[in-house]
Formats: structure tokens, C-alpha cells, sequence
């Protein structure tokens, strides 16, 4: 099993950066006795500006073949954090890999987001696609401290 996240667009170093970093090496610690490898990122960018319709045959060819693809979406289901962790664990019990599309400002080009075996969103309202990152890093790493029974999440 992999468990890539594709995000449109370069973090520098940033706030936001440090804090994708600390919960990636968070659950990279807590998922290896539970089977889950620690989380590849991948970045495409456009630099031409295209938006969403140039941003797409990008996303595309960094689809590892075979992935799972779960594209982060305001129109997505909204699962709580045991049910994405349930997924997860699914996921990893079938073999399969797992691939988290984020895209970026104008969000992802409808024929992209047809793609998906699975579009969720972290909430009605719209984030910038750069904290979208922190807040799927953090749930990743809840996701593992659920299926290890760690006290981190608190329902």
C-alpha cells in the first residue's frame, strides 16, 4: 500500500508547511505498526496559470495507476473522522493504494473530479487549498490514532 497527496501548487517553507511536516511525521510514526506507510507528496504546478482545466492533465499523469483517488471537494461527502479512519483502514486491508487530490484555487476541473472513487470536503465552507493541506494532513494523522485506540481524538 502507498498513500500519495497530490496538491496543485509549491509550499515554501511556511507556517503551513511546518505544520503539514509535524502531522505527516506524526502519523508516519503512529501508521507503521498499523500497516500504514508513511504519506508520499506530490506537488504539480502550472505555471503558465491556466487554472483548474490546465491544472487537470497535471493531477492526471501523478494519479499513481491502480490508486484509490479521493478528491478533496466542497460538494464531497462530509464522513466523520472514525468513518474516514474506517475507510482507511478498508483501504489498507484490501492492498489498495490510496491517492488525496487537492487542487488549487479555482478547485478541480469537473471532468477530474468524475474521476474519483471517492470526493469528500472538510465542511460547507471553502478553504484555501494550501490549510485544505494541514487540515488532511491532521486527519490522516487522527485517522491512525483512531485505529490504534490512541486518546488523540476525543468524540
Amino acid at each position: 500500500m502507498k498513500i500519495t497527496l497530490l496538491a496543485v501548487g509549491r509550499l515554501r517553507k511556511s507556517p503551513e508547511l511546518s505544520l503539514i511536516d509535524d502531522y505527516l511525521d506524526r502519523f508516519a510514526k503512529s501508521g507503521r505498526s498499523l500497516g500504514l506507510p508513511p504519506v508520499q507528496v506530490i506537488e504539480v504546478e502550472d505555471k503558465r496559470g491556466g487554472g483548474m482545466s490546465a491544472e487537470a492533465p497535471l493531477i492526471e499523469r501523478a494519479i499513481p495507476a491502480g490508486a484509490f483517488v479521493v478528491m478533496m471537494d466542497e460538494r464531497g461527502e462530509q464522513p466523520s473522522s472514525p468513518d474516514f479512519a474506517d475507510r482507511i483502514a478498508s483501504l489498507r486491508d484490501q492492498g489498495r493504494d490510496i491517492c488525496f487530490v487537492i487542487g488549487g484555487a479555482d478547485g478541480l476541473d469537473p471532468a477530474l473530479r468524475n474521476r474519483a472513487d471517492w470526493q469528500i470536503s472538510l465542511g460547507r465552507m471553502v478553504w484555501p487549498h494550501m490549510l485544505v493541506r494541514v487540515m488532511l494532513a491532521e486527519q490522516l494523522y487522527r485517522a491512525a490514532s483512531i485505529l490504534a485506540g490512541a486518546p488523540y481524538h476525543r468524540a
